[in-house]
């Protein structure tokens, strides 16, 4: 009972932190500033087709999918099933949140627009909290992340550095192909880049511990410290 307890919080973790990521993007993309590296190429197809982000979020995981197939030379079908459940549903958060945020005031100053991108970094690293602390399966920019880690013989953190590269660049010229501007990038690529990381380290070293006894913690031993 203990084990179905602790799973049932880390899927609980892991849905509200998938939540929002998905808001924190949200705001990034209503600043209009440009957003993280991870949501560019999304973003960049939204622009480009005039479909919802939510649908081009799948679409961009999707071949996220299929670059790890590649790179493995091997298609892991229970592996990429559960990423691509992750994806429809990171996809669905993506529409409902982007609803959410339109309900605000318009940022239409500079200054208001650099609040919404300030206020998605927090966002976004709150939802990274939970995400990772979750300790479930990995989204496929994340997953591919780790293939190329892997595959190339690289550190984790230029893996990563190099994916969003790609990714941004990919998205950058798409945009100017299709719409002959930047789109999706922009000062706030460079921003989410930089500072998310740091946000999520300060939240990581205040709450992670927090998270992972509230995880690990069974009903009973909850009901006894009410008591």
């Amino acid at each position: 009972m203990n084990h179905i307890d602790i799973t049932m919080k880390r899927i609980v973790l892991y849905v509200i932190g998938l939540f929002f990521l998905a808001l924190g993007v949200g705001f990034s993309i209503q600043a209009a500033l440009g957003v993280s590296p991870v949501s560019s190429l999304a973003y960049a197809f939204a622009l480009t087709t005039g479909l919802s982000v939510g649908i081009m979020t799948i679409v961009a995981n999707i071949l996220f999918i299929i670059l790890q197939a590649i790179l493995k030379k091997r298609i892991q079908y229970k592996e990429y099933g559960i990423q691509l459940l992750v994806t429809f549903l990171f996809g669905f958060y993506m529409d409902l949140s982007l609803y959410l945020v339109r309900l605000l005031p318009i940022p239409e100053t500079l200054w208001a627009r650099w609040i919404f991108l300030i206020i998605s970094l927090f966002v976004v690293s709150i939802g990274l909290l939970g995400y990772f602390n979750a300790k479930l399966p990995l989204m496929p920019y994340d997953a591919l992340t780790f293939v190329i880690s892997e595959r190339f013989q690289l550190q984790f953190t230029k893996a990563k550095i190099t994916s969003d590269l790609v990714n941004v660049c990919v998205a950058g010229l798409i945009c100017l192909i299709f719409i002959h501007a930047f789109g999706s990038i922009g000062i706030g690529t460079l921003v989410a880049a930089y500072f998310i990381g740091k946000i999520l380290g300060f939240f990581m070293a205040r709450f992670q511990e927090p998270l992972k006894n509230w995880v690990n913690k069974s009903k009973q031993e909850e009901s006894t410290n009410l008591l």
